[in-house]
């Protein structure tokens, strides 16, 4: 079951002296461009209500000008609201006194930027634990933390060099490394790799989703790059003048965009080239550890009992090992008695990441659904023939 992590309720936020005035109009009906001719007042959210769920990434998108950036630094008070709600584990941030807002921020969220703010002066780990100091931590402490979390970006041999010492993406780890270092449970990344190559932007992406299947945190990502969004978000909300007009999966988006301005963000765009397989899989699927599996006549049962039509065998890791059919299980207790020589032959594991588009070949010539695999290889669903040809035709 999905758990609410942080929670938006009818947030508006309107840049001048005279927020109230430009409300009236909002309510009236009145778009963002007719308000500022009239008042002089900017609308830069208009009535932002959604929820975001314990470890996922979310990803806020939309052209320049529209109220992301905006939004993301209204959910930690960077800027303050004009009114509405947010919630972090159902404590109401907007109404917060300045101390507890304080303890909240060292706490709870960390903010990673399109420029990586570095410091010129200090060191790799010292800039990494630069937010731990601040926060009371003896210096010992503050670097050990900072150590663990450069790490997990793969910079634990840079730790003692210094900003220019280091590439673009190099430097944009170091900021990564600072916000995980502070053990925040969300993440706010505005652009965060936007001044990067498109290259090393790639890896970073790449490197993001892989951080995720470990740390697990809630990762509110700030982008106006479709490829990046689909590449990394599990969902999707898509902004024009400040107004959240769809939220979503990829899918979902690809499949009904809502508005034209949403489907115009699509235009042209292949599903089997945006879409990986992660975004089409069934995350329900029957599995048994290989150690619970010794007996044909024990997994028979097993297979029976579940009501579904392949059981397919992993390690304690969850590594993909094999997959049986009740047919195949009983062939094989006809002849070796062997749980090995009832797996299907010629099952491929397919990479999480892997386009749709070079998916079609593997599937066509497969014996069943077959199981996806996370960077650590651990399997994490099955794709089927019905999911890969929905997606690729909808209609």
């Amino acid at each position: 079951m999905k758990t609410t992590k942080l929670k938006v309720e009818k947030v508006y936020k309107v840049f001048g002296d005279h927020p109230k005035q430009a409300l009236k109009m909002v309510a009236k009906g009145l778009e963002k461009d007719e308000i500022f001719a009239k008042t002089g007042q900017t609308l830069g959210v208009n009535n932002a209500s959604f929820e975001v769920y314990s470890g996922e990434i979310f990803v806020i998108m939309g052209l320049s000008g529209s109220g992301k950036s905006t939004l993301v630094r209204l959910l930690n008070r960077l800027i303050e609201p004009t009114s509405g709600n947010i919630f972090i584990d159902n404590d109401n941030v907007t109404t917060m006194s300045k101390k507890d807002l304080r303890q909240t921020r060292r706490e709870k969220v960390s903010m990673v930027f399109q420029s990586f703010a570095l410091l010129p002066h200090m060191s790799v780990v010292e800039n990494a634990s630069f937010g731990l100091t601040l926060d009371g931590y003896t210096k010992q402490e503050a670097e050990q933390k900072a150590l663990e979390a450069l790490e997990q970006v793969g910079l634990e041999a840079y730790s003692e060099s210094y900003p220019d010492e280091l590439s673009g993406g190099m430097q944009q780890r170091v900021g990564i490394a600072r916000a995980l270092a502070t053990g925040s449970e969300i993440m706010l990344m505005d652009e965060a790799f936007s001044a990067l190559d498109p290259l090393i932007r790639t890896e970073m992406q790449d490197e993001l989703v892989k951080l995720q299947e470990k740390n697990q945190r809630t990762i509110i990502f700030i982008s106006h790059d479709l490829d990046e969004a689909m590449r990394i978000g599990d969902r999707i909300a898509i902004m024009e003048q400040g107004n959240i007009v769809q939220i979503g999966t990829p899918e979902e988006i690809l499949r009904n965009p809502e508005t034209q301005y949403v489907e115009s963000f699509f235009k042209g765009v292949s599903m089997s080239e945006v879409l990986s397989a992660k975004h089409i899989i069934n995350r329900k699927f029957f599995s048994v550890p290989k150690k619970e599996s010794q007996g044909l006549k024990t997994l028979s049962r097993l297979l029976d009992d579940s009501d579904y039509d392949y059981a397919y065998i992993t390690t304690s890791n969850k590594a993909f090992v094999g997959v049986v059919t009740m047919e195949a299980l009983q062939s094989a207790r006809n002849n070796t008695d062997r749980v090995e020589d009832a797996y299907l032959p010629d099952v491929l594991t397919i990479d999480a990441e892997t386009p749709l588009n070079e998916i079609i070949g593997m599937m066509s010539e497969a014996p069943c659904p077959l199981p996806v695999v996370n960077e650590q290889k651990q399997m994490i669903g099955i794709l089927t023939r019905s999911k890969l040809l929905k997606a690729l035709d909808p209609n």
